[in-house]
């Protein structure tokens, strides 16, 4: 597994610098409040040379657009296309994802381009994933898969638009590699125990109320 310090030797470049000195700068100040010079100084090298790589302001969010889109659907696609799930792969999934994790979290509360395709990339992961395990219940191309597919990846990504809020109640920046896996695991537990209450009891009651609310609202879905 690949991670940022661990990089192919075609990534040591200055080019590659110049890119993860603006990741942070865009993750640190958004769009409007970076400057080419400073991901210059950053990166350690001259304005000149970021406009060589880049041409422009413009043209370094793109770039960053890019890897960061590539970095994240590249590791999520890893666990989706079967491979060996070990403590290795998670590790360095975390590793490599940490400066475009905190990329994505300033491009979602500014639209960026990125953040509408890995919204709508994510969405359609889920719609696949309800339509493959549950044909029967959710058939493809229902108006009850997308929304049940979009609030997953609402869910997913609205712990890093509020990892400022979760940090605060986890003790902890919740961005940093070592605490990503945490949020991780919370995730998990709370799919599983939820699941288990709503099949279960009151959980179960709820579920059903709403269910039986929403056919009285809306009788043709």
């Amino acid at each position: 597994m690949r991670t940022t310090n661990d990089r192919p030797p075609e990534d040591l470049t200055a080019r590659a610098r110049i890119r993860d000195a603006a990741l942070a700068e865009f993750a640190e100040r958004g769009f409007k409040g970076a400057t080419m010079k400073a991901v210059a100084d950053a990166a350690g090298v001259s304005v000149g040379l970021v406009q060589h790589h880049f041409g422009s302001k413009e043209g370094l969010r793109e770039a960053c657009d890019a890897h960061v889109h590539d970095t994240i659907l590249g590791a999520a696609g890893q666990v989706q296309d079967g491979a060996d799930v070990t403590p290795e792969l998670i590790g360095g999934m975390y590793e490599a994802s940490e400066l475009s994790v905190r990329y994505l979290a300033r491009a979602l509360v500014e639209g960026s381009p990125v953040a509408a395709a890995l919204f709508d990339e994510g969405a359609d992961a889920a719609e696949r994933f309800f339509t493959e395990s549950w044909p029967d219940e959710f058939p493809p191309g229902e108006a009850k898969v997308r929304e049940r597919a979009a609030v997953m990846s609402a869910m997913h990504l609205g712990t890093i638009v509020l990892h400022e809020h979760l940090s605060r109640r986890f003790g902890t920046d919740t961005l940093r590699r070592t605490n990503l896996v945490r949020v991780s695991m919370a995730l998990a537990d709370v799919y599983a125990h939820v699941g288990e209450w709503i099949a279960a009891g009151p959980g179960s009651q709820v579920h059903q109320a709403v269910a039986d609310h929403h056919m009285k609202e809306h009788p043709h879905d």
